[in-house]
């Protein structure tokens, strides 16, 4: 009698939940399954019964409180409504990316003594589905990563640093919303992770990604193009659904006399930049791959499209990020990338319309400008406030009793500020853990062409973000939640990729 050692396949029915597709995992001979995944259980279902439950209650506690009774009744009831409606997570994915890429700024026209943003509703309502489904039972599988104990760690030095702050500053409904965006987008990779089950799924998240940041540039683009004043009226208009008034519109150094800085809906040239920079370091191994998701000439419109509102926006940060992402892909794969990257910066050099931007640089590194000067004194308050706040920082709330810059333009700077020493470790035990996750699975990940520059992209999108974030906070900033989501999902994307890779190379 002879055993089969062979691997055998488990497909499990994921229903309205993932749009009626099969999700495989990998079972041994003897039933063992593999690690992608864990089957939920009841305890399970009853933690996530009880998490909906008290994410519920809460919401409903603080409507009740700012905004009255007759508020808090219909936002939660409508709310439950959506939920119930929107069956296929999916399209709360596609809302998250296309709110963060167009109208990041946009709130509801409710006032419940907090403004809840078009963000706050599409990553709710994504969670919620989410919830729902481990609850109902139409997601009867976890799948989790070496990622989830460091983020988890994470999240957790977060809520003490929160708590502990609350000593600095007073707390305020808009505290405490911003506060739940920030944990909302930490958990948001927790859920990105367990949706992506097949490369369909990633792939069509990675396809839209792809539109949304050229849609993203197209706008930056129109905007910067159009008269100071035509496009100051347009972005004002956007004022019905909770855009800033008044005069928008960004140049260099502040300097009406100086270059106009490209900033789309963002509002914020340097905001705008991260975002282009990551779907710029997403869209750079479709550029040189074989066996690109679009066809080559929607790939180089895309690519054409975020280079040139990248620009735009004079983000030196941004750029310098982009570099290094591209860079990974070059060294890690594509040298054909090398001659593109030479002939773009070549152009930099000689068109007469980059000669300003060429000039921005130069004055960064020699420490001349007023925005480089700003950000050296910025770092040394910053020093300053993680030695008298070394642990877990001085929190979420302010600093009344100590004269120092609290938002300092770096990443590392405002988590160490905002969450100590512990929060920054955790920070880098997040980001380390996917890094040597993908690491470990980069043979994998080179087996196929298509997911490994799908593979690449997403790690390139992620170092050139923490390359920008040496110079800009807004990947952690609560000002820009936006920032904040994208980083994080296009993590969780990243982390997914890799379990993917390991998966079909073991399958």
């Amino acid at each position: 009698m002879t055993t089969d050692h062979r691997p055998q396949t488990v497909e499990e029915e994921q229903g309205n939940w993932g749009a009626g597709e099969k999700v495989t995992y990998l079972a041994s001979s003897g039933g063992r399954r593999s690690a992608v995944g864990r089957r939920i259980g009841p305890t399970d279902s009853a933690l996530s019964l009880g998490l909906l439950i008290g994410a519920t209650a809460v919401l409903a506690g603080i409507i009740l409180a700012f905004g009255g009774p007759i508020a808090g009744a219909g936002v939660v009831i409508g709310g439950l409504v959506t939920l119930l409606v929107l069956r296929n997570i999916e399209i709360g994915f596609f809302a998250v990316i296309a709110v963060v890429a167009l109208l990041p700024f946009a709130t509801l026209p409710v006032d419940i003594g907090l403004t809840p943003t078009f963000l706050d509703f599409a990553l709710g309502a994504a969670v919620g589905v989410w919830l729902l489904g481990i609850v109902t039972g139409r997601q009867r599988r976890l799948i989790t990563a070496p990622v989830a104990l460091p983020l988890i760690l994470f999240i957790i030095v977060a809520v003490f640093a929160f708590i502990f702050g609350l000593a600095n500053g007073p707390l305020t409904p808009t505290l405490l919303r911003k506060f739940a965006e920030l944990l909302l987008s930490l958990g948001f990779v927790i859920i990105v992770i367990d949706y992506c089950r097949t490369w369909v799924r990633l792939e069509r998240l990675v396809k839209f990604l792809l539109l949304m940041g050229a849609a993203a540039a197209v706008i930056a683009i129109g905007l910067w193009l159009l008269p100071d004043a035509t496009a100051n009226s347009a972005l004002t208009a956007l004022g019905r659904v909770g855009y800033p008034g008044g005069w928008v519109i960004r140049y260099i150094e502040e300097n009406p006399e100086l270059s106009e800085r490209a900033i789309g809906t963002s509002v914020d040239p340097n905001s705008l930049g991260g975002l282009l920079l990551m779907i710029g370091a997403l869209v750079g191994p479709q550029i040189a791959t074989r066996k690109p998701l679009f066809r080559r000439w929607i790939i180089w419109g895309i690519a054409g499209l975020v280079f040139v509102a990248l620009i735009l926006t004079f983000s030196r940060g941004a750029m310098l990020g982009l570099a290094a992402g591209l860079g990974f892909v070059a060294l890690a794969r594509y040298r054909r990338l090398i001659p593109y990257m030479l002939v773009a910066a070549l152009l930099l050099l000689v068109l007469p319309i980059t000669q300003a931007y060429i000039a921005r640089f130069l004055e960064g590194f020699q420490g001349d400008d007023l925005a480089t000067q700003m950000r050296f004194g910025e770092y040394k308050d910053a020093l300053r406030l993680v030695a008298r706040y070394p642990l877990f920082g001085v929190g979420f709330a302010g600093s009344p009793d100590i004269d120092l810059y609290t938002a300092v333009a770096s990443v590392y700077f405002t988590i160490a500020g905002r969450m100590g020493l512990f929060g920054r470790s955790a920070f880098f035990g997040v980001v380390g853990s996917v890094f040597v996750y993908a690491f470990r699975n980069r043979k994998a990940a080179r087996m196929d062409e298509r997911r490994d520059a799908v593979w690449l992209g997403l790690h390139a999108a992620l170092i050139g973000a923490l390359v920008a974030g040496v110079f800009d906070h807004y990947l952690f900033n609560m000002d820009f939640h936006h920032a904040v989501t994208i980083f994080w999902m296009m993590l969780g994307m990243a982390v997914a990729a890799t379990r993917l890779v390991g998966e079909s190379s073991r399958g």
